[in-house]
């Protein structure tokens, strides 16, 4: 389940290797008005248009890090183009009854969520099966969104890397499957660190799903005090990019 993008690509091309059956259902992004709206909500219109903006920034950053996206892409063997072969069910949300359907239909052993919004109780009852959820972070300290910038901001580098982790009502709250921790490139920023993370940790994502379908999954609470993270807003983004080269 993804709501679609270069890295969920880049994890489904791989997941299909290992798992010729699998099925994808990808969910129209959330609007931008939308986002805003949410955003504005809980931290003020300043902050939620600084954090849009930040977005924005960041994706014309992919642009200019078009070269260090194929680097990581050729280097971990992998391919970002969509596979025709992979059958793709398109629906307006994952929280759509039509999501919920097709999840009946299919009768998945176990489903894989990456790059998408949170699941809603309801949606989470009509899945029988686990849910494994691939975060871009270490879980619990960042939480949410570009956990790997904030541990790389906050000068904890030994806690650059990501998660697979079970989902439940929470964000990033679920029972730990398995993590890894990276050292990113210089040339890495903002545009890149997922994709980083992605390519680098379909390992463990494969073995995760191998838990499931086999009935093995051992989760664990992790260590560490648990903080929910979000975009910074652009000024913030500026500062620690001119102050200490992090982008």
């Amino acid at each position: 389940m993804t709501a679609g993008g270069i890295n969920p690509q880049v994890m489904i091309n791989a997941l299909a290797k290992h798992f010729p059956d699998l099925h994808v259902i990808e969910e129209e992004p959330e609007s931008k008005g939308t986002l805003l709206k949410r955003r504005a909500k809980r931290f003020g219109w300043l902050t939620a248009f600084g954090q849009l903006a930040t977005m924005v920034a960041s994706r014309l950053g992919k642009s200019v890090a078009a070269k260090r996206t194929q680097e990581i892409v050729r280097d971990h063997g992998l391919s970002a183009d969509p596979d025709p072969a992979i059958p793709v069910f398109h629906v307006p949300s994952l929280n759509d009854p039509a999501c919920h359907a097709t999840v009946t239909k299919l009768q998945p052993a176990a489903v894989f969520t990456i790059s998408c919004r949170i699941l809603s109780p309801a949606t989470l009852a009509a899945i029988p099966c686990p849910v494994i959820n691939f975060h871009a972070g270490i879980n619990p300290m960042y939480r949410g969104q570009m956990g790997g910038y904030w541990s790389l901001v906050e000068r904890d580098e030994k806690n650059f890397g990501a998660t697979v982790h079970l989902v439940d009502k929470g964000i990033d709250t679920g029972g730990t499957l398995y993590e890894k921790r990276l050292t990113p490139s210089r040339a890495d920023s903002l545009a890149t660190y997922p994709l980083l993370m992605t390519a680098a940790c379909i390992d463990i994502s494969v073995q995760s799903l191998e838990d499931a379908v086999t009935s093995t999954l051992k989760p664990y609470q992790p260590q560490g005090a648990s903080r929910l993270r979000f975009p910074p807003p652009i000024w913030t983004w500026l500062y620690h990019g001119i102050t200490k080269g992090i982008w």
